[in-house]
């Protein structure tokens, strides 16, 4: 039966490769407003930079190479603030990886930025990131932030129609902190229940926490394995064959 399961697997992943160019399409975008100082940037980008090294992180992104994904990362703060840090890289062999920890690793500390942190902009512009991608089968945004919104739209008006079906994860740093109900009653208590009432989005959207940006790279390790895990037989099928019609 295993054995059957793992052949079936093995032929719709070959079928659907020769209709497909990726699997999926992952867009990181992460936090550098106000409360992210230099020392907190720098431990998000080399946080990127372990999980990428690490050999299950790697297994995972090269477990299909037939079907890869595609990787991009940006920073976000203010409404109009948005940097595209890697741009959209496929990911076919372990150079690839190599290259982009490269870059995140060589990365600049110090930029002109806005203080602000406009959530909704942040998710608005991973999205039309991630509708360019229109080849691969899943398509997933990534928030990393240590704060909830503080202007602009609230995150709950970026409704399903602005992402366009996209999956939103949340990776939340320092969760238990209290987010800003000074202003607006709808926010929540802590940042953690901020994100998971108002900013991740799809059936099997999640939260990840780090309790502070030391341990960043273990938050952003767990979630790139969570994430990144190949679709079941069901899904594969299904993905197979609307890529045929």
């Amino acid at each position: 039966m295993i054995r059957t399961t793992l052949l079936s697997l093995a032929m719709l992943i070959a079928g659907a490769a020769a209709q497909a160019q990726c699997r999926q399409a992952l867009a990181l975008g992460f936090d550098v407003s106000g409360s992210v100082d230099e020392r907190e940037y720098r431990l998000q980008l080399d946080g990127l930079a372990t999980a990428l090294s690490d050999a299950e992180v790697r297994q995972t992104f090269l477990a299909a190479p037939q079907i890869p994904v595609r990787l991009m990362m940006y920073e976000w703060s203010g409404p109009q603030d948005q940097r595209i840090v890697i741009p959209w890289t496929t990911i076919e062999n372990a150079e690839d990886l190599d290259r982009i920890i490269a870059s995140l690793r060589s990365a600049p500390l110090t930029r002109e930025r806005d203080n602000n942190t406009a959530i909704s902009a942040a998710m608005l512009f991973g999205a039309q990131e991630l509708d360019r991608q229109s080849e691969c089968w899943q398509k997933t945004l990534d928030i990393s932030g240590d704060g909830p919104a503080n202007i602009g739209a609230h995150p709950q008006t970026v409704t399903e129609d602005f992402l366009g079906g996209i999956t939103v994860n949340g990776l939340v740093i320092v969760p238990n902190s209290r987010a800003n109900i000074s202003k607006n009653r709808t926010n929540a208590k802590t940042l953690l229940t901020y994100y998971t009432t108002y900013v991740i989005r799809g059936p099997a959207a999640f939260v990840e926490t780090a309790e502070d940006h030391t341990v960043f790279a273990e938050a952003m390790k767990r979630k790139l394995i969570r994430e990144l895990q190949l679709p079941n037989l069901s899904s594969l099928r299904q993905a197979a064959q609307g890529q045929v019609q």
